[in-house]
């Protein structure tokens, strides 16, 4: 292999021969270092040794960019890693693993709350819950985008602004500054303004801070010790179960006071009174799916996709008899005009609890209404879903003493017995029973006067 001492005139005038795809040029004064033209006209410096008596060839960079007397003095370095038994390469992927690890470690430290956050809500998007075996809920994962937002968005109910979650405050922190001081500070701060949904949120930062640490990306940054230590423990609020509801005696005053109400708000109301749902299922009830013929009513259910049937008990039937009528009277002519102007032709809602005034087009607050149901009763306040608890309470108490299985599925509520969950699913008929029963007592407690004939008029 004939050398000759490198200098710029031969480096600049050495080109790969004819009919090779590359060509060598070797330096006499450092052993090992070469010039490599390609037939493309591509040229760099590269080192050759041996290893244990294996040939190791190595670039060292375009000529453009390395000095002779630069990459002369690199041939030595890697000649004198060669001579001490280190495979050069070998060296390389080390530093740049290590380099790799340093700057991994300085995004784990620097990754704040908020994107490790997003990454766990892609995860409950995407995974299926370890305990159901089942996708989790669009509510579910709403819930934990709301418990972290910084708030000020307009309200999908009512008017104004959503509130800062619970959460919101840590997340513009980094992963490493979640201390057990700040979350219990936390904790007691929220205990006092909110204190149920305080404890949801600790909840919620207990299972993220468990995933964090089962994932390679944030695993060791936060520890344990941030939700498991007694400072946090003692600061989580103890929250009891919701009592708030309607007693027997509430009934007289509560539907004395709701019938007086617009007749759309003063209709739902009652419907959830007497049937038991959840707000929402009632609030997005349709025509469609009122059935007068065979009595039922399909309401979509957070439980099971398709939904569940329950009997259209006959009170609150004639009240959805009369919502229909009402929805397809035409409108005034003061209201056609409008709608004209607008250039909008009047059609009848499809919604049972139609809306001029939500955008979704049917009720979505009817909270305001019922707290001046209770003003004008005197009744303690309840929540709109305190009239939910109110159905199951008073139907299963010893003055009707119905099978909780029965109001069970009117509600929509998971089967609890191990009877109710695999043998017992009641007809639509068997369930019809007990439901007009339950709500012939409610309107007997109600000093309501209505007859079946009232129904079929």
């Amino acid at each position: 292999m004939a050398k000759v001492n490198f200098t710029a005139a031969r480096v600049n005038e050495f080109k790969c021969q004819q009919g090779k795809a590359q060509s060598f040029l070797w330096d006499s004064k450092s052993p090992g270092l070469g010039l490599r033209a390609t037939q493309a006209g591509a040229k760099a410096y590269v080192f050759q040794g041996k290893l244990h008596k294996e040939t190791i060839r190595i670039t060292i960079g375009d000529p453009r960019s390395w000095a002779i007397d630069r990459a002369q003095e690199e041939a030595r370095r890697l000649q004198t890693m060669l001579d001490s038994g280190i495979d050069p390469r070998e060296h390389a992927a080390e530093q740049h693993a290590a380099r790799e690890a340093r700057k991994a470690e300085i995004r784990r430290k620097e990754v704040l709350v908020s994107e490790a956050w997003k990454e766990y809500i892609r995860y409950l998007r995407t995974k299926i819950a370890a305990k159901s075996k089942k996708p989790r809920s669009n509510r579910y994962i709403d819930e934990h985008e709301a418990y972290a937002s910084p708030g000020g968005d307009l309200k999908k109910r009512g008017k104004g602004t959503t509130r800062a979650g619970v959460l919101a405050s840590l997340m513009p922190l980094r992963l490493e500054q979640l201390t057990r001081a700040r979350v219990a500070d936390l904790m007691e701060i929220e205990a006092k303004i909110r204190p149920t949904a305080a404890a949801y949120g600790y909840r919620m930062l207990r299972a993220f801070i468990r995933w964090c640490d089962s994932q390679d990306a944030y695993h060791g940054i936060v520890s344990s010790d941030v939700y498991a230590a007694k400072v946090v423990t003692d600061a989580v609020p103890r929250v009891g179960e919701r009592r708030d509801r309607l007693e027997r005696s509430h009934l007289a005053p509560w539907f004395a006071a709701v019938r007086q109400l617009p007749f759309i708000q003063s209709v739902y109301l009652q419907g959830l009174v007497l049937n038991g749902p959840r707000r929402g299922e009632l609030e997005m009830l349709r025509w469609s799916d009122v059935d007068f013929r065979w009595g039922s009513l399909h309401l979509k259910d957070k439980v099971e996709a398709e939904g569940r049937t329950i009997p259209l008990a006959p009170y609150f039937g004639s009240l959805l008899r009369e919502l229909k009528r009402l929805n397809e009277t035409p409108p005034s002519t003061r209201r056609s005009k409008s709608l004209a102007a607008k250039s909008r032709a009047w059609e009848p809602s499809p919604w049972v609890f139609a809306s001029l005034t939500s955008e979704s087009g049917h009720i979505s607050e009817p909270r305001s209404a019922h707290k001046r149901a209770l003003e004008a009763a005197g009744l303690p306040h309840v929540t709109i879903h305190g009239l939910r608890r109110s159905f199951a309470s008073l139907a299963t108490a010893k003055w009707l003493d119905a099978p909780a299985g029965v109001v069970a599925q009117i509600q929509g509520h998971k089967p609890s017995a191990v009877q109710e969950k695999h043998y017992t699913h009641r007809t639509l008929d068997e369930l019809r029973e007990w439901h007009d029963r339950i709500e012939a007592w409610m309107l007997e407690q109600a000093k309501i006067e209505f007859t079946l004939l009232e129904a079929d008029s």
